[in-house]
This record gives structure tokens, sequence and C-alpha cells, in this order.
């Protein structure tokens, strides 16, 4: 079948039909923004799902944490959402006041939460091999922060999340 197109033997092999995929260095992740306008990661092996959730939608609780926003019913299990900007330390709250919010659903073994976010950015193939050790983190976030990345647009860093840390963490049940 020399020169048949359905082939990718003979003659008219490196056309550029035919260009090689390239291989992504490192690992997916979902990169977002919170309120304050800071960039994060999160890999996306944690990742159950991401939503864009009616406020409306949204149940309010009453006598827990303010830094949960409410729940919501996702296929017949109870979601909580959490402002993740305010959780860490941010003092800006979510804007809730828009017909969608932003919620990436982490999971670990049996617990499951929404994390409220103030935007999506993209999801990145980034290399662990290049992230540093964080610095300028505050108090409330360090323990949830596995790194960072520099960026190249003017120093501002991108900081990666770990799902599980916040999770477990007891700051929920103040």
């Amino acid at each position: 079948m020399v020169g048949n197109p359905d082939f990718l033997t003979g003659p008219g092999t490196d056309s550029p039909e035919f260009q090689e995929l390239e291989t992504p260095e490192g690992e997916p992740h979902l990169r977002f923004f919170v309120p304050s306008g800071s960039e994060f990661a999160l890999p996306a092996i944690g990742i159950r799902e991401v939503l864009f959730q009616s406020p409306d939608r949204m149940t309010p609780i009453p006598n827990v944490s303010p830094l949960l926003l409410g729940t919501f019913n996702l296929r017949g299990r109870v979601i909580w959402v959490a402002d993740l900007g305010q959780f860490l330390g941010d003092s800006t709250a979510l804007n809730t006041d828009r017909t969608e919010i932003h919620v990436i659903v982490v999971e670990d073994q049996d617990i499951i939460l929404g994390l409220a976010v103030d935007a999506l950015n993209d999801m990145a193939w980034l290399d662990p091999d290049q992230m540093q050790m964080p610095t300028q983190v505050g108090d409330s976030m360090a323990p949830f922060i596995k790194g960072e990345w520099q960026l190249a647009n003017g120093g501002n860093v991108l900081r990666l999340l770990d799902q599980v840390a916040i999770l477990r963490s007891a700051r929920w049940a103040t």
C-alpha cells in the first residue's frame, strides 16, 4: 500500500499532517484565583469535579463555621461548600452575589468538600522538579501549601495547595 494516505508507511509520512505530539512535562494541575487575586493550584488527581453552582441552590447552615457557605446536593450526596480564600486567611470574602460560584470538589477517602473560588484559570502541566519551598506565606496559610512556582509574568507565584491537609483541618470545627 505504498502512497496510501490511510497508512503511515511509504512516501508522504513526513507531511504536515503527521506531526509528532509533544509530551507535556510534569503533572496536570488546576489553576485558580481566590478573591484577593492570589493564584493557587491543586493536583488534578485530587479533584473529583469542578462545578458552576448557583448560590440560590446552596442551603446556608446556621451555627457552623463562618468559612462554610452552605451545602448542596450532588447526585444524592450532600456537599459542604467553603470559601477557600477566607479559609487560607484572606480578608476578602468571596462575592456570592452572582449567578454562579466556581466550586472545586475535592475528595480524600470518605471526606468530600467543595472549595468555592473566585475564578478558574486553566489546567496546566507543572513540573514538580521546578517547585520551590514557599516564601512569604502567612501562618494561617502555611500548613496548606506544599510549594510554589515562580511565574514568568513579573515575579508572581503559583502556590500548590495540599487538599488532604485542607480536608482534614481542625479549622472546620471553629
